[in-house]
């Protein structure tokens, strides 16, 4: 809070983002998303992989206006190359990872791979979905959120976090320019509200549903 107050350039490197394993209930980075976002001036960044690591880490290094965070998670990357020089990325600018039409997932940070897995499946059934990859919890891309909203039926949040976080914000900006008013179905996929014990990150995120299965699940129903 002060040094949002202040503009100051502090950077925040925060591991363990999402749930943890064996660490337990007191070690899972639940609600981070939660209280960071809502700080005016704040810059919040969430990679879906180790090169994404990299290149925010390298634009974090180039905020001099005002304070940022980035969150990753605890273990293993998912095997993308690392640059030797990354380059900063554009500031709440987020990506389109695959085109589709009908539904699409949103998501923050790893659970990208999870979408485009679920995705793969959907195929099968005869869904092709759109997966797009947020990057920016604060600022979100508003242009790209209402793009999704205006071009697909279905909207599927995905984040590793509580109720409050990045979605609240989408949900907040879609409904501030009236893009819920003309029926779009929409779901926001977070933790649930509850403490989470320890086991294998698999289950928990399984409890949370939000494995690939489960979004194949949730974009069905829709």
């Amino acid at each position: 809070h002060d040094v949002a107050i202040q503009s100051l350039p502090v950077r925040f490197a925060m591991d363990r983002a999402g749930f943890v394993g064996a660490d337990g209930q007191t070690h899972h980075g639940s609600y981070d998303l939660a209280y960071l976002c809502c700080l005016p001036t704040m810059v919040v960044c969430a990679p879906a992989d180790e090169a994404e690591l990299a290149g925010m880490l390298a634009t974090m290094a180039t905020i001099d206006d005002r304070p940022s965070a980035i969150r990753y998670p605890r273990g293993d990357g998912v095997g993308v190359a690392i640059p030797d020089d990354p380059t900063p990325l554009p500031i709440g600018e987020g990506r389109i990872v695959r085109d589709g039409a009908g539904i699409a997932f949103l998501t923050l940070g790893p659970r990208l791979h999870e979408a485009l897995a679920a995705a793969e499946t959907l195929a099968g059934h005869g869904v092709t979905p759109t997966v797009a990859d947020a990057r920016w919890a604060k600022p979100i891309d508003t242009a790209l959120i209402e793009k999704l909203a205006a071009s697909h039926e279905a909207l599927i949040i995905v984040e590793e976090g509580s109720m409050g976080g990045f979605g609240a914000h989408v949900l907040q900006h879609l409904s501030d320019v009236g893009a819920l008013d003309r029926g779009l179905k929409l779901r926001t996929l977070r933790f649930p509200d509850v403490n989470v014990d320890q086991d294998k990150p698999a289950l928990q995120y399984d409890l949370a549903g939000l494995n690939a299965p489960q979004l194949v699940d949730a974009a069905l129903a829709l």
